[in-house]
């Protein structure tokens, strides 16, 4: 199967896919033929990334920390070919004697028990050769101070994504792991603290930057289109891992 014509005739499914890298998948994928469905929390912007992309996609707004919400879709939705899990809030980063448990919780919800759900009832539906890309990221490797829940839930996600590899065999399960990416995962900094934030650490990194939601698209599509790797993370992080 070619990379030109990886995406022709088959159906991707993209959860959290109305901005940043979810977006970018969208957008990359249907520029390879995909149909692309875009699924996001809040309708408007889910209009505006069909919008976007353009073409054939489609889109639906859903809650996916409502599990009968989550089930219904997929059993609505009928057969796909890839499923990508990018939906993810604000980081809350704070040191271990400030955190908030209950907001703590709430980051689990949707980093993890929703992917969860996601998984659970839309494996059923993903046709043979078909795959499941999840995502994490590089704190659950190399933690800072101030990043215990960041940490706690990548791990689980890389922990998750290799179970999954096993008991939903044959479809492939693997995961992305970014590094600090310009989206609006920081959008809970000022507009100058973002941008000292995405200066500062990308001096620090061996290509010199952040990344941009196209760069960490690539490997998502690498992901779905080769036939071979499962229960993997592939970390795209500019070398955050290494300095």
């Amino acid at each position: 199967m070619s990379r030109e014509n990886g995406f022709e005739n088959k159906r991707v499914v993209i959860i959290g896919g109305s901005s940043g890298i979810g977006l970018a998948v969208a957008e990359e994928a249907a520029s390879q033929g995909a149909d692309v469905v875009i699924v996001s929390s809040k309708a408007e912007r889910v209009q505006e990334a069909i919008q976007s992309i353009g073409g054939e996609a489609r889109g639906q707004a859903l809650d996916v920390s409502d599990e009968k919400a989550v089930e219904s879709f997929f059993t609505n939705i009928g057969a796909f070919d890839h499923l990508v899990f990018t939906a993810a809030d604000s980081l809350q980063l704070h040191e271990l004697a400030d955190t908030d448990l209950k907001q703590a919780r709430r980051a689990f919800e949707l980093r993890y028990w929703s992917a969860l759900a996601t998984v659970k009832y839309g494996s059923p539906q993903i046709r043979k050769g078909g795959s499941i890309v999840l995502t994490t990221g590089v704190a659950g490797r190399r933690p800072h101070s101030g990043w215990v829940i960041a940490a706690s839930v990548c791990g689980t996600i890389e922990a998750l994504t290799r179970a999954l590899a096993i008991e939903l065999a044959p479809i492939r399960v693997n995961a992305v792991s970014p590094g600090v990416v310009r989206t609006n995962l920081w959008q809970n900094m000022s507009s100058a603290e973002r941008e000292e934030l995405f200066e500062s650490v990308g001096k620090r990194l061996p290509v010199g930057r952040v990344g941009e939601a196209h760069d960490i698209a690539q490997a998502y599509l690498f992901l779905m289109q080769e036939e071979f790797g499962t229960g993997q993370t592939v970390v795209v992080d500019g070398g955050t891992v290494l300095v």
